[in-house]
Protein backbone atom coordinates (compact mmCIF):
# COMPACT_ATOMS: atom_id res chain seq x y z
CA UNK A 1 0.00 0.00 0.00
CA UNK A 2 1.08 3.53 -0.93
CA UNK A 3 0.64 6.14 1.75
CA UNK A 4 1.32 9.91 2.23
CA UNK A 5 0.69 11.04 5.25
CA UNK A 6 1.54 14.40 3.81
CA UNK A 7 -1.81 13.93 1.25
CA UNK A 8 -5.16 15.08 2.01
CA UNK A 9 -8.46 13.52 0.43
CA UNK A 10 -11.39 15.81 0.71
CA UNK A 11 -14.84 14.01 -0.03
CA UNK A 12 -17.13 17.27 -1.48
CA UNK A 13 -19.99 17.00 -4.06
CA UNK A 14 -20.14 20.78 -3.66
CA UNK A 15 -17.68 22.14 -6.13
CA UNK A 16 -17.26 26.01 -4.32
CA UNK A 17 -16.75 24.31 -0.61
CA UNK A 18 -14.09 22.01 -2.78
CA UNK A 19 -12.60 24.95 -4.19
CA UNK A 20 -12.35 26.84 -0.92
CA UNK A 21 -11.47 24.24 0.51
CA UNK A 22 -8.30 23.27 -1.47
CA UNK A 23 -7.42 27.26 -1.37
CA UNK A 24 -7.07 27.48 2.14
CA UNK A 25 -5.45 24.55 2.26
CA UNK A 26 -2.64 25.47 -0.43
CA UNK A 27 -2.32 28.72 1.41
CA UNK A 28 -1.32 27.26 4.29
CA UNK A 29 1.47 24.84 2.56
CA UNK A 30 2.01 21.99 5.09
CA UNK A 31 0.21 19.51 2.60
CA UNK A 32 1.96 18.05 -0.25
CA UNK A 33 -1.14 17.50 -2.49
CA UNK A 34 -5.01 17.84 -1.95
CA UNK A 35 -7.48 15.28 -4.09
CA UNK A 36 -10.87 15.83 -4.47
CA UNK A 37 -13.45 13.36 -4.95
CA UNK A 38 -17.59 14.40 -5.50
CA UNK A 39 -19.12 11.22 -3.63
CA UNK A 40 -18.62 8.20 -1.44
CA UNK A 41 -18.54 5.74 -4.31
CA UNK A 42 -15.22 7.67 -6.20
CA UNK A 43 -13.97 8.04 -2.45
CA UNK A 44 -13.96 4.32 -2.52
CA UNK A 45 -12.64 4.07 -6.08
CA UNK A 46 -9.58 6.35 -4.75
CA UNK A 47 -9.06 4.73 -1.56
CA UNK A 48 -8.65 1.38 -2.63
CA UNK A 49 -7.26 2.25 -5.90
CA UNK A 50 -9.82 0.92 -8.75
CA UNK A 51 -10.77 2.78 -12.05
CA UNK A 52 -9.15 6.01 -12.47
CA UNK A 53 -7.45 5.68 -9.55
CA UNK A 54 -5.68 2.41 -9.91
CA UNK A 55 -2.23 4.46 -10.24
CA UNK A 56 -0.83 3.99 -6.37
CA UNK A 57 2.07 6.40 -6.74
CA UNK A 58 -0.28 9.02 -8.46
CA UNK A 59 -3.14 7.91 -5.66
CA UNK A 60 -1.59 7.24 -2.84
CA UNK A 61 -3.07 6.59 0.66
CA UNK A 62 -3.93 9.84 2.24
CA UNK A 63 -2.72 10.82 5.91
CA UNK A 64 -5.99 12.62 6.20
CA UNK A 65 -9.46 12.52 4.87
CA UNK A 66 -11.86 15.32 5.17
CA UNK A 67 -15.48 14.19 4.50
CA UNK A 68 -18.74 15.84 4.31
CA UNK A 69 -22.13 14.10 5.21
CA UNK A 70 -24.17 15.28 2.70
CA UNK A 71 -23.15 13.51 -0.41
CA UNK A 72 -25.21 12.08 -3.59
CA UNK A 73 -25.50 8.44 -3.11
CA UNK A 74 -23.40 6.80 -0.16
CA UNK A 75 -23.50 9.51 2.37
CA UNK A 76 -20.79 10.54 4.33
CA UNK A 77 -21.35 8.29 7.32
CA UNK A 78 -21.63 5.28 5.81
CA UNK A 79 -17.92 6.22 3.86
CA UNK A 80 -16.35 6.88 7.54
CA UNK A 81 -18.07 3.52 8.95
CA UNK A 82 -16.16 1.14 5.84
CA UNK A 83 -13.19 3.61 6.29
CA UNK A 84 -13.02 2.63 9.95
CA UNK A 85 -14.48 -1.24 9.50
CA UNK A 86 -10.98 -1.45 7.01
CA UNK A 87 -7.95 -3.14 9.13
CA UNK A 88 -5.84 -0.96 6.19
CA UNK A 89 -7.64 2.28 6.32
CA UNK A 90 -8.99 2.83 9.80
CA UNK A 91 -5.82 4.72 11.15
CA UNK A 92 -6.36 7.43 8.57
CA UNK A 93 -7.95 10.50 11.02
CA UNK A 94 -11.22 11.92 9.28
CA UNK A 95 -13.00 14.65 9.87
CA UNK A 96 -15.89 15.29 9.12
CA UNK A 97 -16.73 18.60 7.47
CA UNK A 98 -20.23 19.62 6.68
CA UNK A 99 -22.71 22.47 7.18
CA UNK A 100 -24.83 19.31 9.36
CA UNK A 101 -25.29 20.86 12.57
CA UNK A 102 -27.95 18.06 13.66
CA UNK A 103 -27.07 15.95 16.45
CA UNK A 104 -27.79 12.80 15.30
CA UNK A 105 -25.28 13.47 12.60
CA UNK A 106 -22.49 14.35 15.26
CA UNK A 107 -23.69 11.48 17.01
CA UNK A 108 -23.73 9.29 14.31
CA UNK A 109 -20.40 10.21 12.97
CA UNK A 110 -18.29 9.77 16.36
CA UNK A 111 -20.57 6.00 16.95
CA UNK A 112 -18.09 5.25 13.69
CA UNK A 113 -15.01 7.01 15.01
CA UNK A 114 -15.00 10.14 12.96
CA UNK A 115 -11.61 11.71 14.56
CA UNK A 116 -13.57 15.16 14.75
CA UNK A 117 -16.40 16.77 13.58
CA UNK A 118 -16.56 20.40 12.23
CA UNK A 119 -19.33 22.81 10.46
CA UNK A 120 -18.36 25.21 7.75
CA UNK A 121 -18.42 28.84 8.63
CA UNK A 122 -20.80 30.85 6.56
CA UNK A 123 -18.34 33.63 6.16
CA UNK A 124 -15.18 33.04 3.56
CA UNK A 125 -12.87 34.15 5.91
CA UNK A 126 -14.02 31.68 8.84
CA UNK A 127 -14.25 29.13 6.18
CA UNK A 128 -10.67 29.87 5.51
CA UNK A 129 -9.26 29.55 8.58
CA UNK A 130 -10.85 26.89 10.01
CA UNK A 131 -9.82 24.79 7.22
CA UNK A 132 -6.13 26.46 7.61
CA UNK A 133 -6.42 25.33 11.75
CA UNK A 134 -7.55 22.11 10.53
CA UNK A 135 -4.74 21.45 8.69
CA UNK A 136 -2.19 22.82 10.79
CA UNK A 137 -3.02 20.74 13.45
CA UNK A 138 -3.52 17.35 11.40
CA UNK A 139 -0.66 18.00 8.75
CA UNK A 140 1.96 19.79 11.53
CA UNK A 141 1.04 19.23 15.47
CA UNK A 142 -0.48 15.87 15.17
CA UNK A 143 1.75 12.58 15.04
CA UNK A 144 -0.13 10.85 12.17
CA UNK A 145 -0.21 6.79 12.64
CA UNK A 146 2.58 4.85 10.24
CA UNK A 147 0.13 2.83 8.00
CA UNK A 148 1.23 -0.83 6.76
CA UNK A 149 -0.12 -4.00 5.14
Amino acid sequence: MDYEPSDILLVEDEAAHAELTKRAIRKAGNANRVHIVIDGEEAFDYLYNHGKYEDKVKYPIPGLILLDIKLPGIDGVEVLKKIKEDPLLKRIPVIMLTTSEREEDIVRSYEHYANSYLTKPVGFKEFEQKIMQIEFYWMILNKPPILKE
